[in-house]
This record gives C-alpha cells, structure tokens and sequence, in this order.
C-alpha cells in the first residue's frame, strides 16, 4: 500500500495585505541548512500557485532553465522536502464528507494506534498531540454511511483506541492548499495566476461528470499530483484526450490540489489545534475573519460541542497562548474552549511522514474507485503526446 517516494513570537495580524500567503523572515536558514537557496523556494512557490505547472512557464517566470527548474523539483521531491498531491474539494458534501476525529488512547498506546490509523486511505491526517486528547486525525468518506462505518470499525475497533469524539465538517473556511511562500515578487504571481484554469460558469456545471474516473484520477494524484496525463491514461485505460478534458474540469470543479513543504523549512515549526465556538448568527463572518490570519493553516465550521476547529502554525511554544490571547481581543465572541500542541504530524493529507516533517511514504486517498481499467470512452489513444495539464 505504501509507495516511496526557538525564536521571537509571531506579529499577529488578521488585517494583513495578503491574508494566510506569507511565510515569515528566517525560514531561509532552514532551506540554506538542507542545501537549498532561493530558487528551491521559488519554485515551490511557483507549483503553490500552479502545482502541475509545465517547467517551460516555471524557467520562463523565475528566468532559469526549465530543465533546471525541473531538476531543483525533483531533488526536492526525491528528499521528502516537497510535493504535490491532490483531495477531493473538501466544500462540495455532495463529492466528500469530512470529520474531524478526536482519539483517547490506553497508556502508551499512542504511537502504535497512530500508525495503524495512518495504514488506512479514508484516514488523511494523523497527529500525536498534548492536551485533552492523545490524536486528532481526519477523515474522508464518500458519504454519511461510510462515515459511520469508519469511526465504528476503524477507530472502535483499533487496538489501543479507548475512546473517539467525531466532529462533522460542514463547513471550511480556510484550508491548506492557499498557503504560499514569499519567495515571488507579485509579477511573478500573477505570471503564474495568469495562466489558472477559468472557474466553472455555475454550480451545476461545477458538479457535472463526477464519476468512477474522476474518483480514479484524484486516487492517483492523491499519490504524486504531477503524474502525467499519458501514465493517467494508461492506468485507468482511458483515452489521452478524455483524460485531459476530464482532469481540466476535475480542477475547477470537484478536486483540489496542493504543493506541501516540509513544516519545519516553511518559518512556522510548531503546530496546534483549537477547539473553538461562537454563536450561530455570528459563524460565517467569524470563519472570514479566521481565514485572512496567516497562523490559520486551516478551519473547519463543525458540528458538536465546538463548532470550530482551528489548524494553526506557529513559531514558537510561548505563541500557543499568545496567539489565543490575540484571537480573543480581535474576535471577543469567539471562545477557544480547549486547545492541544502538535507533538508529531504521522500523516499528512495521505503523506506518511518521519519525525522532521519530511514524506517518507503514501497511501493514495481512496473514495470506492474500481480496480481494472475503465473503459475508453473516446478520445486520442494513451501514446498521443502527452502534455500537462
């Protein structure tokens, strides 16, 4: 199943210019410490914006080589420093229902429960935490039911577990896919935006086609989200031409994907998570608000005692409580019930990952697709040639 492949506390902001973009100062010691400059950060800022970017407008936006953009990625991909993967869109409930997990295990039992969750492909996120909880995990399934089932079998059924709280998402203000470095200038960026995939016309457009192949192709670029349409084509037994229509619409319609850094090179070494509520009528302008923070990796509207769960980076250990104290002058309603600090991230949105935060493994997410290839529904044979899309 697997496949290979201290410093001064943060300046909060939530009125910044550029809302949950920008890494902080000092980050380039970490890169300079693992061999890697400026140009590693560019292009891994290039893919955040783009993240199947051809290399020929990667080299022309940063003014390399495009074989030497496609080098410095590849070592970097080789290294577990970076890569690209790829979820259905957490917003659409219609594609993907999604909960957050919390896990009570037996007394040293912790680590062992947390690689066994990690073995599963409906499990996208495993993290050893301190706090009133041994494990926050979450979870994908395809609908309700499969909900249920997994936190019944999976979790219930797990040696070590001892007890599990699910908190169902219906809502996600903020997610991981829009975070970025500071490495382009804004030129660059809007280079890069320029050349995006127009957005869907309307929701019902939005929804069209979502099928075996699609649930098929974001499996497989669960696993590498730069896999080329032609090895997309011959794996799933689909014409060439299909599948590079039905992946164009699969990225602005039902599936979302992202290029990821090793934490501790992204300037935000440590982790929390927030347990959160606040009234009702006040929800949707409070998830907004908790977007534009740059501390704010993610958040989930959720169901249950708190109806927020809050994701954040931080850059150091004091900036747990800081940060909370400047959370609650900046949105008085928002009461932050209970909080725990990430001790080790196991998995990451399918990513198996060692103690540095680097991916050492993959377990593809899975969402029912089928085991032989599908069958050609038109389109250009797999040989044509291939091309990003």
């Amino acid at each position: 199943m697997h496949e290979k492949t201290p410093g001064r506390g943060a300046a909060f902001d939530l009125d910044s210019a550029e809302p949950r973009r920008n890494a902080p100062p000092g980050g380039a010691q970490d890169f300079a410490a693992l061999g890697l400059d400026e140009l590693d950060r560019a292009v891994v800022h290039a893919l955040q914006i783009r993240p199947r970017a051809p290399w020929t407008l990667v080299g022309e936006v940063l003014g390399v080589n495009p074989v030497t953009a496609a080098r410095r990625w590849r070592r970097m991909e080789q290294a577990g420093l970076a890569w690209v993967t790829a979820y259905p869109r957490l917003s659409n409930s219609r594609i993907v229902v999604s909960a957050i997990v919390e896990v009570d295990t037996e007394p040293g039992a912790a680590q062992d429960v947390a690689h066994a969750l990690a073995a599963d492909p409906e499990v996208a996120t495993v993290k050893l935490v301190a706090g009133g909880r041994d494990l926050v995990a979450t979870v994908q399934t395809r609908d309700l039911n499969e909900l249920a089932q997994l936190t019944t079998l999976l979790f219930q059924g797990t040696p070590g577990v001892r007890a599990t709280r699910t908190h169902l998402s219906t809502g996600v203000p903020a997610e991981g896919s829009k975070w970025r470095l500071r490495s382009l200038d804004s030129a660059q960026c809007a280079r890069i935006e320029a050349a995006l995939p127009e957005s869907p016309s309307s929701a019902g457009e939005a929804m069209a086609g979502w099928d075996e192949l699609d649930a098929w192709l974001v499996e497989l670029l669960s696993a590498d989200g730069r896999t080329p349409l032609r090895r997309l084509a011959a794996e799933t037994g689909t014409g060439l031409t299909t599948v590079r229509r039905r992946l164009q619409s699969l990225l602005v319609s039902g599936a979302s994907l992202r290029c990821d850094l090793a934490r501790p090179l992204s300037g935000w070494p440590l982790s929390a998570v927030y347990f959160a509520s606040v009234p009702g009528q006040y929800l949707e302008e409070t998830g907004r608000a908790l977007a534009g923070v740059r501390e704010v990796r993610s958040c989930g509207i959720t169901s249950g005692q708190h109806n927020l769960v809050i994701d954040v980076w931080l850059r150091a250990l004091a900036d747990v409580h800081t940060f909370e104290a400047h959370l609650s002058r900046r949105l008085p309603r928002l009461t932050i019930g209970d909080r725990s600090v990430v001790l080790r991230t196991v998995k990451h949105m399918g990513r198996l990952l060692d103690g540095d935060g680097r991916c050492v493994g993959v377990v593809p997410l899975s969402h029912g697709v089928p085991r032989q290839p599908l069958r050609a529904v038109g389109g250009d044979p797999a040989s044509s040639a291939d091309r990003r899309a």
